[in-house]
């Protein structure tokens, strides 16, 4: 799939899992189990709970997605 087929979305993470997996609530009220995007495990960009995160989800399945941004 290429990736201007995914759909962006901001929300906020909700729960943390180990190995870089997230629970995030989207501001359209969806809940989306989410992991780290390669370059923010590269760069070693921390995400916590209640951070405002930016995540790219496929049109196909709205309950997986990449948490692609961090917001300051």
């Amino acid at each position: 799939m290429a990736s201007s087929d995914l759909i962006e979305m901001a929300g906020t993470v909700t729960q943390v899992f180990q190995g870089g997996n997230f629970e995030v609530e989207t501001e359209e009220g969806l809940k989306v189990h989410a992991h780290l995007a390669g370059k923010l495990r590269r760069f070693r960009i921390r995400v916590v709970l209640g951070d405002k995160v930016t995540v790219e989800v496929s049109p196909y399945d709205l309950t997986k997605g990449r948490i692609i941004f961090r917001h300051k």
